[in-house]
């Protein structure tokens, strides 16, 4: 065996002449080692020179589904469910994300949001996690009027794992209140193998039946908030509605619409998560919050991919650049701030005994290099040379 490398393919390294973002600020030309998988205050194994480089936490994503291209590119053409994972993983690596969260519907929407994708995901990623260096952990996304699903499903979610649900309404209720058609329907329908008129009396009847969804998420929400599954409400638009979801133990308010709703989450002590896409683009392509607003009025704990994996480390990197906030603030809405939401305690900043998770960037901000729990995930061009010298 390599003698700076563990059974477990973890590096025992110095890192030295990079510029190291520690908790309080820049460290110049700064020193970090790694053993066993952590990060130490000393240690032996290879010293790799990384002048030019900058180092820094890597990047806890918690939220995104720009997985589904990997694992259903075209319908019925991927039918290796651990291959899509594992390609995936190469592709969160190459981001800098050292911990991912991959969100997966459980929808009346069916065919790739359907119950059995979902179950094909959560066994999927359960199958190879362990074989893989990127940290993955599950979210179901949940569609609150698929009534039908609730019975069991507090103990199927036990059962394959997921730690994290999150409650989405995704009915176009304005539309079938008129007992009108919406946008898009014979496009959904088809790809759930649907008949689109089937497909919009189904669509009718779960919003009759909207009065029965209170009670079932109140039950549903008591057994998971007891087994210990952290819960979150997606696209809340009012205070009223971060109330409701509050009452419920579901404490995170992903992608708020308003900064009413933010505030009002702010105001209850939930956590805020915002979309990195919305800060790079410089806004949300539905014509919902600002995000970059919302962080300058310290309305969000962390960003996350959503649907696109290089945004973390350019919204990052973007708002301390345009001086919204500091660095390591604005690092910290991609690392310590998601870490501490998904209750990761020992993740998210570069201090001795954490786990050696972190993202080395050239002079252009491109990631060169990422280690996840001390192992090399990924690592390309001129940075390579100076670990195999």
């Amino acid at each position: 065996m390599d003698r700076d490398r563990d059974a477990g393919g973890r590096v025992e390294l110095r890192l030295t002449g990079a510029d190291v973002l520690r908790p309080g600020g820049v460290e110049r030309g700064g020193l970090l080692c790694l053993a066993e998988g952590v990060l130490q205050d000393a240690a032996g194994g290879r010293e790799v020179d990384l002048r030019g480089y900058r180092i820094l936490p890597g990047i806890v994503d918690l939220h995104g589904d720009g997985f589904e291209r990997h694992v259903a590119p075209r319908r019925g053409a991927m039918k290796q469910m651990a291959e899509g994972i594992r390609a995936t993983e190469a592709e969160l690596a190459a981001n800098g994300i050292t911990t991912g969260v991959l969100a997966q519907f459980c929808s009346w929407e069916g065919g790739l949001r359907g119950p059995d994708f979902a179950r094909q995901v959560f066994a999927g990623i359960a199958g190879v996690r362990h074989q893989l260096v990127t940290d993955l952990l599950p979210q179901l996304r949940f569609e609150i009027h698929l009534l039908e699903a609730y019975e069991g499903l507090a103990a199927e979610i036990a059962e394959c794992g997921v730690p994290y649900v999150v409650f989405n309404d995704h009915l176009p209720h304005d539309k079938l209140a008129e007992g009108k058609k919406p946008p898009r329907l014979t496009g959904q329908a088809l790809k759930a193998g649907r008949n689109p008129e089937r497909h919009f009396e189904m669509l009718l009847e779960l919003h009759a039946r909207r009065g029965e969804v209170p009670g079932a998420l109140d039950g549903l929400c008591a057994q998971l908030r007891a087994a210990g599954v952290r819960l979150g409400s997606h696209d809340d638009r009012t205070a009223a509605d971060r109330a409701a979801w509050r009452a419920r133990g579901a404490t995170i308010s992903e992608f708020p619409e308003t900064p009413e709703a933010a505030e009002a989450a702010r105001a209850g002590g939930d956590d805020i998560i915002l979309g990195s896409p919305n800060v790079v683009r410089g806004g949300s392509h539905k014509g919902n919050a600002s995000a970059i607003e919302l962080i300058a009025m310290g309305l969000c704990d962390a960003l996350a991919s959503d649907y696109h994996y290089p945004s973390p480390r350019r919204a990052a990197l973007m708002l301390a650049r345009t001086g919204v906030v500091p660095l390591e603030a604005a690092w910290g809405l991609v690392s310590s701030g998601p870490a501490r939401v998904l209750g990761l305690a020992d993740r998210g900043d570069l201090r001795t005994g954490q786990r050696a998770d972190l993202v080395i960037l050239d002079a252009q901000d491109q990631v060169a290099a990422t280690l996840s729990g001390g192992r090399v995930s990924y690592m390309s061009g001129p940075v390579a040379a100076r670990f195999l010298a």
